[in-house]
């Protein structure tokens, strides 16, 4: 594997990273939708046993607000799972991919030594 392959690959997977955390904030969004619906379809009921509104047709709507707030509910949230480990296993791959780059540390002893680096390598050479 040249130098540049890793390089290529590693913007490749920050490019993924980038559209799944994407993916990640639209499912949060909807997660959030899905339980404000959930939460007006079993308020609409109380409202109507106090008086408020008429009973006909709101409680279709409020049968179908929780219903389908919790069908939203229950796919984004697995999404979410879906999208949340394949961001673990894009970010372990793309440190495994730094971890191979040959990483050069540029500057003389007194660099290193103001970093509190050993300036001398095991290997009797030094960094370049």
């Amino acid at each position: 594997m040249t130098e540049e392959e890793p390089n290529d690959e590693i913007s490749r997977i920050e490019a993924r990273l980038e559209q799944l955390a994407e993916v990640a904030e639209r499912c949060r969004k909807i997660i959030l939708i899905s339980k404000i619906a959930i939460a007006a379809g079993v308020a609409f009921p109380l409202l109507m046993v106090l008086g408020l509104f008429e009973p006909n047709q709101l409680a279709i709507g409020a049968i179908a607000a929780v219903l389908g707030g919790i069908v939203s509910l229950g796919s984004n949230v697995s999404t979410l799972r879906q999208t949340e480990a394949a961001i673990g296993d894009a970010e372990k791959w793309r440190s495994d991919l730094i971890g191979r780059i040959n990483l050069r540390v540029v500057g003389g002893r007194d660099v290193m030594a103001q970093n509190g680096l050993d300036a001398e390598p095991r290997d009797g050479g030094y960094l370049h």
